[in-house]
């Protein structure tokens, strides 16, 4: 994933959490709002609770992953802060690309409805 297409900054993060909409389900949280760019950008966030560093970062590669596989088919410019819960814990990796993908498909869904 290019720095192009990354949430970095924590006025960002803040911004979208606060003012975005949210989707949910067992394995993740994800936050998304519209953006000024004709890309999308991510942000992940992987809680302390969950585990150490090396396996945070493992989750993160994971699902910079998943991402890089499903950014391809649309693009319609929002930011999203993606959010691992305790949940995913229990999957594998197929079962995080599924979860991703399901969660995603009702975000299109829903914003296509507006």
């Amino acid at each position: 994933m290019r720095k192009l297409y990354i949430v970095k900054r924590k006025q960002d993060f803040d911004n979208i959490i606060n003012k975005g909409k949210i989707k949910k389900n067992k394995s993740f949280i994800i936050y998304y709002q519209k953006n000024d760019f004709v890309y999308d950008r991510y942000g992940i966030s992987v809680g302390k609770k969950l585990g150490n560093a090396v396996f945070r970062n493992s989750y993160k590669r994971k699902i910079r992953a998943i991402i890089d596989n499903y950014k391809k088919n649309y693009v319609n410019g929002t930011d999203y802060i993606i959010i691992l819960r305790r949940g995913s814990l229990e999957t594998d990796y197929s079962g995080l690309n599924k979860d991703f993908i399901n969660l995603m498909l009702n975000i299109r869904k829903d914003s296509n409805n507006e």
